[in-house]
């Protein structure tokens, strides 16, 4: 098997999160940046990547990378790559962009000169003057900054938050792969009760259940990668078949649970629940937050309530946040994690956090609220 320079892409913030992920997965030479991380690995991997990583945006191959100042750098350098290793004769190869303190700064040139040069290399290497494009698709990127250009091919194709399960819509969903980093960071697990009170379409309840279960999120979608030639579709088999025969079938969580005011959103919850096979796990419930209270104890609160980012929403979402902190704050064993993009949280919650992780959402910048309880007795798990 060969073996590829593979990066993991991430939102700001997650980048820990992601290592830790591709850690566990046994990867080598890993190394962290701001919204990546990069790794070795061969063809399964590539396939056990996009099945597995719960908090990553994307997996790409990087194909090359060079110092490019000027146009004529960045067309020479693009074209001695090995494209024709990658791309076959009808390959249907599509160049997006982006430059971040770069003096080759304006992205559609970018774009139209790296699309010229790996033309050119193909029609060298394949004796050929004209593609069609009309096979799988190969998403290529060229990305530069401070002057340094990254080629690479997306292995995912969708965002690897597309997990399958999300069909309806809601207002300002929280993307799977965020709630899974936020379920992660919390260090839950699934003999402490985990309670979402503003659950929206189900998402933190579904991929805490997800994870419980030891259902890898990319089991039910397809990937660019999978029609690729250099990808033997009896590895991919493999690698799916190896994912369904680690779910766990036994699996009892404590309780999760997800409340919502609105009883379209509980039904969507219960909805997406079901399409991601973790129904029985999950309880669903039509609540008001005023309205909720519990005599349990250690348990999380992981959530993602309403921002108040217009000026409109400012007055009731801080009546809001008050009530949170009233009502939560009275609960000494638990721990809450609450994302929010509303600026003085803290103030209006009445506590400051244990620590505070700045993330984006939908790209809203947003913070991460970790309030940190004890510890349950050993016999109160």
């Amino acid at each position: 098997m060969t073996t590829y320079n593979l990066i993991a892409t991430t939102t700001f913030g997650m980048e820990s999160v992601v290592k830790n992920e591709v850690n566990k997965l046994n990867f080598k030479d890993i190394k962290v940046s701001n919204g990546k991380v990069e790794f070795k690995g061969n063809e399964k991997d590539i396939c056990r990547a996009n099945l597995w990583l719960r908090s990553a945006e994307r997996v790409q191959i990087k194909v090359g990378e060079f110092k490019a100042t000027n146009f004529d750098q960045l067309y020479e350098k693009t074209k001695e790559l090995p494209w024709d290793w990658y791309l076959t004769k009808d390959a249907n190869f599509p160049v997006s962009g982006k430059s971040v303190k770069s003096q080759l700064h304006h992205v559609p040139t970018c774009q139209s000169i790296t699309k010229k040069a790996i033309v050119d290399c193909l029609t060298e290497r394949y004796n050929k003057s004209w593609f069609e494009e009309k096979g799988p698709k190969y998403q290529i990127e060229v990305a530069l900054y401070k002057d340094t250009a990254i080629l690479t091919l997306d292995t995912s194709g969708r965002g690897l938050h597309k997990r399958g399960y999300r069909e309806l819509s809601s207002t300002a969903p929280l993307q799977e792969t965020i709630a899974a980093g936020m379920i992660t960071l919390s260090k839950w697990s699934p003999d402490r009760i985990l309670i979402d009170p503003f659950v929206g379409s189900g998402t933190i309840p579904i991929e805490a259940a997800m994870k419980a279960k030891n259902i890898a999120p990319g089991l039910n979608r397809s990937f660019d990668f999978e029609n690729w030639h250099f990808i033997k579709s009896s590895d991919i088999k493999e690698v799916r078949n190896e994912a369904h025969s680690l779910i766990k079938k036994d699996i009892e969580p404590r309780l999760i649970a997800g409340y919502d005011l609105n009883p379209d959103l509980v039904s969507m919850g219960r909805y997406h629940a079901k399409k991601a096979q973790v129904s029985e796990l999950i309880h669903f419930q039509e609540m008001d937050f005023k309205d909720f209270s519990t005599n349990r104890k250690y348990g999380y609160i992981i959530t993602n309530p309403p921002y108040g980012i217009r000026l409109s929403d400012k007055t009731e979402v801080e009546k809001l946040y008050k009530i949170m902190g009233k009502k939560l704050l009275k609960l000494d064993t638990w721990s809450y994690y609450i994302l929010s993009a509303y600026e003085k949280f803290e103030e209006v919650f009445n506590k400051k956090a244990s620590k505070r992780r700045k993330l984006y959402n939908g790209g809203i910048k947003v913070d991460f609220y970790q309030y940190y309880g004890p510890w349950p007795p050993r016999d109160n798990k």
